[in-house]
């Protein structure tokens, strides 16, 4: 298995995820506090797809000079799958987002902050994880049975636990955080800490943050081990990964208002772990080409995507009348 990712082209793409960041933060509005309307979202939303197909277009031309259009095609549908599968299983996010800022009641126009920094640490988590993950498939290769195992039983258990809600409230770390920092009662505008009377104090937003960098940890523990699935190149594996991530932000803002309608999603979610799981299990005596892998991935959340929405048509034209 050729691994394509020189030092060069790590460095181009931690520039570019860099300098996008600082667009963003300094820039475009990262630091105002203000509510994300749909059309902001689906302007992000987009330029995120479209930046991803150009690098992926790029990628497969320095390819195809260097390696000759076996390798470039066999990479670009490498990364176009593990794009996909990181976006697909990036949904499962905004349901947990939306339960998260439910929970502590946060503002709209605060929202935004959280998240940016949220994609920050996730950033910084997913490297970590799949440079160790890169690591151990290549000294060990049997371990890719267990990352196939390890999905078969999440994808039983997200089907069987799909309609339930996260216990927000209860969770071991936001305890133990309200046990050892002080607290504001309140929140403090989008700041994460203040100082009162000479004493730090951590705000409510900041327990937020928390909450969502916690649930990142969870579903990378998801969708790493997926896109390994596909590719053990830790270039691919990073760059469609980050790429999804980096659009993770505006495709909450996108569907925070019409999550309900896509509730059958979580369903498509979990078959679509259970095939990758069982697709690296046969791995050994059954080869699931990377195309196959893509159609199938495409057709199972086209028809979980139209049955949310027809369902959830038939019921509200049944309430309309």
């Amino acid at each position: 298995m050729v691994n394509i990712g020189e030092s060069w082209m790590w460095a181009g793409f931690l520039a570019f995820v860099i300098a996008m960041l600082a667009l963003d933060l300094l820039i475009l509005g990262g630091r105002k506090a203000h509510k994300v309307g749909i059309k902001e979202a689906a302007a992000w939303s987009l330029a995120w797809l479209v930046l991803a197909l150009i690098f992926n277009g790029l990628l497969w031309w320095y390819l195809n000079r260097n390696f000759g259009e076996d390798i470039a095609n066999q990479k670009s549908i490498e990364f176009l799958t593990g794009y996909v599968i990181e976006k697909s299983l990036s949904v499962d996010n905004v349901f947990v987002f939306l339960t998260i800022f439910s929970a502590f009641n946060v503002a709209p126009e605060h929202q935004r902050r959280v998240l940016l920094y949220g994609v920050l640490g996730a950033i910084v988590l997913r490297a970590l994880m799949i440079l160790a993950g890169a690591w151990v498939v290549r000294e060990f290769d049997w371990v890719l049975y267990l990352f196939g195992l390890f999905l078969v039983i999440t994808g039983i258990k997200m089907f069987i636990m799909a309609d339930s809600e996260p216990d927000i409230k209860n969770n071991i770390i936001l305890k133990f955080a309200k046990r050892h920092l002080r607290i504001t009662d309140e929140f403090r505008g989008e700041k994460f800490t203040v100082i009162e009377n000479g004493v730090r104090y951590f705000t409510p937003l900041f327990l937020v943050l928390l909450m969502v960098e916690l649930s990142d940890v969870i579903f990378a523990v998801d969708s790493i081990p997926a896109i390994f699935a596909i590719t053990t190149d830790p270039f691919i594996v990073f760059t469609s990964n980050i790429f999804a991530i980096m659009g993770l932000r505006a495709l909450y803002f996108l569907l925070a208002d019409m999550a309900d309608r896509f509730h059958l999603l979580k369903y498509g979610l979990a078959i679509l772990l259970l095939f990758i799981g069982v697709k690296m299990l046969i791995t050994y005596w059954v080869h699931v080409p990377t195309y196959i892998s893509l159609s199938v991935i495409g057709i199972i959340l086209t028809i979980s995507i139209v049955a949310s929405l027809f369902s959830t048509r038939i019921t509200y034209d049944k309430e309309t009348k």
